[in-house]
């Protein structure tokens, strides 16, 4: 059962998990849509101006049937992409307190309802990123205090309740936070563009265990694809 040689580094996208979060209408969905093979599993209303492939996700039941059929193979699509995942957590609350006829987690004691989601969450969205295709989870991002040693300040990290959240980013091979990022135009006015950041710092949650992406990228999915494939696997 033990290994006789090294696994090799995936180097294929569509082997990868990617965590795609931002600000509303800042180009997240439009981003993923250019994934190889998407479909997106839409948990939520925004992609009426986009040309896609979707499975609309009103339920956690709904979800685990998708899954299901995309697991079985019979079909064309490379890359899933969950949009939104902090919608998906919303539905496996509800259905774990439905199975457990309680109105909240917190209506089971000892901390169990949480403990529940949180298992159901995490078997199903790891068995999602176990599978032989490229996984995008899509989140709005929000600006939360953070206290250290210095004092306070303030981070974006991704809408996820911080029990999911820490479930997804330790899930997630690369957490790509998307930002506008000023410039100067030939007028001297300040204008904004949108970029990725792809390195965590204080102000905001980022990483890219690959190693291969630069700090920061255009938003835009060909100069994603072409940074990736420029640069050669290390481990972060």
């Amino acid at each position: 059962m033990l290994p006789t040689a090294k696994t090799p580094a995936k180097q294929d996208l569509a082997d990868l998990s990617v965590l795609v979060y931002g600000r509303p209408k800042s180009g997240k969905s439009s981003f993923c849509s250019h994934a190889d093979g998407a479909l997106f599993l839409a948990t939520e209303a925004g992609l009426n101006h986009l040309e896609t492939y979707q499975v609309p996700i009103s339920s956690w039941e709904e979800l685990l049937d998708a899954c299901a059929e995309i697991a079985a193979g019979e079909h064309p699509f490379r890359t899933v992409i969950l949009d939104t995942v902090d919608n998906a957590y919303r539905f496996c609350s509800e259905y774990v307190c439905r199975k457990h006829r309680v109105d909240h987690e917190s209506d089971l004691s000892y901390g169990k309802g949480y403990s529940l989601v949180s298992n159901e969450f995490t078997r199903v969205l790891t068995k999602l990123s176990l599978l032989p295709y490229g996984f995008y989870l899509v989140s709005h991002a929000q600006d939360i205090e953070i206290e250290t040693r210095s004092g306070k300040h303030l981070r974006t990290v991704p809408t996820l309740p911080e029990k999911a959240r820490k479930v997804v980013l330790g899930l997630v091979d690369m957490i790509l936070f998307v930002d506008f990022e000023p410039y100067q135009d030939d007028h001297g006015e300040t204008q904004f563009r949108r970029v990725i950041r792809t390195k965590p710092t204080n102000a905001y949650e980022a990483g890219d265990r690959t190693g291969r992406l630069p700090d920061t990228l255009p938003l835009d999915y060909p100069a994603f694809i072409e940074a990736f494939d420029a640069n050669p696997f290390r481990d972060q």
